[in-house]
């Protein structure tokens, strides 16, 4: 059996149930707002569903499928199990098992940007893979931020459908545009609603509570090459060997978009790397 649920639903693109600023903050790494937004869905879910039906079986929390960089979602995930775990265990339930869904394909365009037609085209060819025997017996929540057009859902589906799974299954959400005359670019107006340029990303890195996403690191490859200069400056060397390391790691060194701001970095880590050299270091 199959279960949707989510905590809030969008019915006008101008007056949301959530904070926007925070949810363009949450999609920016801000994970602060990540344990905020957790924490509200599986209280939601807690409240909603499981007071109602309790779960029995074994529970496997999975997020939004990502190859080396986690989304989103992977940090609200976090503090959605923590919380959850807290439930399951005071009912003597057992506790929150996680597994990961591989996906095989990276791609430069925005998403939130697109209509459901052209997100299904996108999507259409990427492959999610995952442990079929590991989630043999076992009740699967699969977790995402918001679902707009249903073509991620639709792609998990696909995936079930090719592992033959039997298990009982719920799609969570934090956000889902239940009014269809609106069009789905509402994303994008969420994504950017505080974060505009590239320089709003530093009160959320400097902030202590920032954590790397692909949206983050797409965007910051994307970025027009003297803005993307000066933000740099700002940044320490960790951060930026940790934007490197990431985006070798998804593989965006591949990508033509990419290209002139990765070697940017790379010729920087060069030179840095020989200064500490040349000084003794």
């Amino acid at each position: 059996m199959n279960h949707s649920y989510s905590l809030h639903k969008i019915t006008d693109a101008s007056n949301f149930a959530f904070c926007p600023d925070a949810y363009s903050r949450f999609k920016f790494g801000d994970s602060a707002v990540a344990e905020s937004f957790g924490i509200a869905l599986a209280e939601g879910f807690i409240r909603e569903v499981l007071q109602q039906s309790p779960i029995r079986t074994q529970v496997v929390v999975i997020s939004s499928p990502y190859a080396f960089i986690p989304t989103a979602t992977f940090a609200m995930k976090d503090h959605f199990v923590y919380r959850l775990n807290r439930w399951l265990a005071d009912h003597h339930l057992p506790i929150v098992q996680e597994t990961k869904v591989h996906r095989t394909i990276t791609y430069k365009e925005d998403y939130g940007a697109l209509n459901a037609e052209e997100r299904l085209r996108l999507i259409g060819n990427d492959s999610f893979h995952v442990d079929k025997h590991f989630l043999e017996g076992k009740t699967l929540i699969f977790l995402d931020d918001i679902k707009i057009t249903g073509s991620h859902e639709r792609m998990i589906m696909k995936m079930v459908s090719e592992y033959q799974l039997d298990n009982e299954i719920y799609m969570l959400y934090f956000a889902e545009l239940i009014n269809s005359e609106i069009h789905p670019n509402v994303e994008n107006t969420l994504n950017y609603h505080e974060v505009r340029r590239i320089f709003d990303l530093e009160r959320i890195i400097d902030s202590g509570r920032f954590c790397f996403n692909t949206r983050v690191v797409k965007y910051i490859l994307n970025y027009e090459p003297s803005g993307f200069h000066l933000f740099l400056e700002g940044q320490t060397d960790q951060f930026i060997n940790q934007l490197y390391n990431m985006a070798l790691g998804n593989g965006y060194h591949t990508i033509e978009a990419y290209a002139a701001n990765l070697n940017y970095i790379k010729d920087y880590l060069f030179s840095t790397n020989n200064k500490l050299i040349e000084y003794g270091n």
